[in-house]
């Protein structure tokens, strides 16, 4: 085990060893009298921790997704946020969305009830999303994602190209699988709520054999539900198991299968602008406005370690996805005078196949005075699919009495495209550490891209060869056992288009780092400054698309995650962006901010847990508050969005041992705004919505 990193995690238990230590003292100051009579002698009692308790505890100390290297959070010259499954419980999840919403430099939901992808910013920018340390891509036009799956969701914040692959400079979001443990667990609960809203969910797992070299673990949600908005739906169907193998203790062998289902609706269609409708007015096509989602995965995931400080990580994964949608959807950008809103039919249909295999060697060598880590991989992603496109004009709808004349008659799609893309990289990263004082490190990546697109309507296929090199490299000082302080820079590179040349980002960051010994804490701010250019854009002269697009995004990153020992516990973030678009092929959008970036955002989520006295259970309290101010919905900066701030609450009550109750309000006040519009339609943010849940655990 890296030293470094028991050092590091030895400090979660700094408030336990306060307490021990005072027993310790009021041993030593007894009568002699009564310590002569004592006639058992104690061996001491050593507490270590060999990782974070991602089901338990809402702070953790450690993430994989700062240098690619496993690392403690004092250690990581990065902004790196992780929410733990203990988090999202407290919260009540339903989505990827409303499990990061909370992280600072992260924009969440503006696209308000449209529903078709998991929406999220970092830093101003998409951001790439991983499974397990492999890509899964760009969320929007991808699956949205169950979030029970996950033990953990990891959020790198700025570009890392070096450390997971192609991606947008924004940062990454990458989800770590439940898998077996070596004991037995579980938990089963039932949910009920607004929209009509029922589910049930169990996640249990056992050793098969009385050794724990194999073990099991099961994970499942079924859900049955509305939405907030009239003709909708909101269902789901989500599976997975999961099997480890340990002939010994330096080997491991897991694999993990998991199905999902969605069966929802896109949106409402969204309301005419400048309007005040009810949420649930629905101006869509009760017959023909779907979204549907059939996933399955495949994946494993190997670990052994050779001794002498070297170990083989290898982890390999095969998805098949269908997904589709159709849209009608509202189109009024100009008030006739009536109540009739334009409409438009909007449809998707697309198969995805991806083929993803990572593995690399750590060598870990100790010296007088330095400490060294060094990986070495390679990684290969096969991924093709197949995406069609629909799009016709709808009859109008009259807001005032709704009156629904059904789906379209498409033609035939408008784009039609068969698509391949393979994907071969080799990366190190290195790590040094002079005197447990001094930690330097820096990683090299190379990605070779190899894509191919044919047109079916056209008969045309265009292929492209890329070959994309990215580097990062850090410094960060330990000034005590509870604080650090950090330097990095860091590239990123963009998955291609083809006929242009790929979108690149740099970025500059510095911060500092506090993680008490008192108490489970961790605290950090950062100052950015990040750059993303060659972004594609229409030349104006040639009315072709160009690599001639460049803007910056420049702010401040605070956040504190901790667990008081006086009951409370908190979550708080703030955020400033200012962004700038430096260059454009529309010259009249130079110097204008980028759309979907506010300047301000904060939250802050606080528990307090009274702790239960005869009959009467622990009861926990939870109150949040998120503040997101105004942003423009689109780069011209003609319309913009009001400042908004939303709260959320919470209640859970131990009714018996391994027994509780929980109620869940987001959005308390029923605050309502527009998070997305003016080009038609306004799309408004989530309403208010209950849920109560009861929980059994064993």
């Amino acid at each position: 085990m890296d030293m470094h990193s028991t050092r590091r995690r030895a400090t979660t238990l700094g408030y336990r060893t306060a307490l021990l230590l005072g027993c310790t003292a009021l041993a030593a100051t007894a009568p002699a009298a009564l310590r002569a009579q004592e006639t058992t002698v104690l061996e001491p009692v050593t507490v270590s921790l060999s990782g974070d308790d991602d089901a338990n505890s809402i702070v953790s100390f450690t993430s994989t997704s700062g240098v690619g290297l496993a690392n403690d959070f004092l250690d990581t010259p990065a902004s790196v946020s992780v929410i733990t499954s203990r988090e999202m419980q407290a919260r009540d999840v339903q989505s990827v969305e409303e499990a990061i919403e909370y992280t600072a430099g992260v924009t969440t939901d503006f696209y308000g009830s449209d529903d078709r992808f998991d929406y999220f910013k970092i830093r101003g920018f998409d951001a790439y999303a991983y499974r397990d340390g492999l890509t899964l891509g760009d969320p929007f036009g991808g699956v949205r994602e169950e979030p029970y799956a996950f033990e953990r969701i990891e959020v790198l914040k700025g570009a890392n190209s070096t450390v997971f692959g192609v991606s947008d400079p924004g940062g990454m979001v990458n989800y770590v699988s439940k898998k077996p443990k070596e004991e037995r667990f579980g938990e089963a609960y039932v949910t009920g709520g607004s929209f009509n809203h029922a589910e049930v969910g169990f996640d249990f797992g056992d050793n098969i054999t009385d050794d724990a070299t194999v073990s099991y673990r099961l994970t499942g949600k079924f859900q049955n539900s509305d939405a907030e908005y009239d003709y909708s739906q909101d269902n789901e169907s989500f599976i997975m198991g999961g099997l480890t193998f340990r002939p010994d203790d330096a080997t491991s062998l897991t694999f993990l299968y998991d199905y999902l289902d969605l069966d929802g609706v896109p949106g409402g269609g969204g309301h005419p602008v400048g309007s005040d409708f009810p949420r649930s007015v629905f101006l869509g096509e009760p017959d023909y406005n779907y979204d549907t989602t059939k996933r399955s995965t495949y994946t494993v995931l190997f670990d052994h370690d050779f001794g002498s400080g070297l170990t083989v990580n290898a982890s390999a994964r095969y998805s098949d996805s269908d997904t589709g949608f159709g849209y009608a959807y509202v189109y009024e950008p100009v008030d006739n005078g009536d109540t009739i809103a334009d409409r438009y039919y909007f449809g998707n249909a697309s198969t995805d196949k991806n083929f993803i295999f990572d593995a690399h060697l750590q060598y870990d060598a100790y010296f007088d005075f330095v400490d060294s880590r060094t990986l070495a991989g390679v990684m290969y992603n096969d991924y093709s699919g197949t995406n069609d496109s629909y799009y016709d004009l709808a009859p109008g709808i009259d807001w005032t009495n709704p009156v629904y004349s059904g789906g379209p008659n498409y033609t035939g799609p408008y784009a039609s495209t068969d698509s391949e893309q393979k994907t071969t990289a080799l990366y190190m990263q290195q790590e040094l550490t002079f005197a447990d004082k001094v930690i330097a490190s820096f990683g090299l990546r190379n990605d070779w891209l190899d894509l191919s697109s044919l047109n079916n309507l056209s008969g045309v296929e265009t292929f492209g060869d890329f070959s994309e090199f990215t580097g990062r490299g850090g410094l960060t000082y330990l000034l005590t056992d509870e604080v650090s302080t950090y330097a990095a820079y860091s590239q990123s590179v963009a998955p291609p288009t083809l006929g242009v040349d790929p979108e690149r980002g740099e970025q500059y960051e510095i911060g500092v780092k506090y993680a008490p010994q008192a108490f489970p804490g961790t605290f950090s701010a950062s100052v950015y400054d990040l750059t993303k250019n060659n972004i594609t854009r229409t030349n104006p002269a040639t009315n072709m698309q160009e690599a001639i697009g460049e803007v910056r995004v420049r702010g401040v990153d605070l956040e504190a995650k901790a667990e008081l020992i006086d009951n409370i516990s908190f979550t708080a973030a703030y955020s400033y962006m200012m962004s700038d678009i430096l260059e454009n092929g529309t010259a009249g959008n130079v110097g204008n901010q980028l759309s979907f970036v506010p300047n301000n955002s904060a939250s802050l989520w606080v528990d307090y847990e009274w702790e239960g006295e005869g009959r009467r259970g622990d009861m926990t309290f939870g109150l949040g508050a998120r503040y997101q101010s105004s942003y423009y919905f689109d780069d011209a900066n003609t319309l913009k969005s009001d400042a908004a701030i939303v709260f959320d609450a919470a209640f859970s009550y131990d009714v018996a041992e391994h027994t509780t109750f929980q109620v869940n309000v987001s959005n308390l006040f029923n605050e309502k705004h527009v998070s997305y519009g003016g080009y038609g339609a306004d799309w408004y943010n989530p309403g208010r919505a209950v849920y109560a849940t009861l929980r059994q655990t064993w």
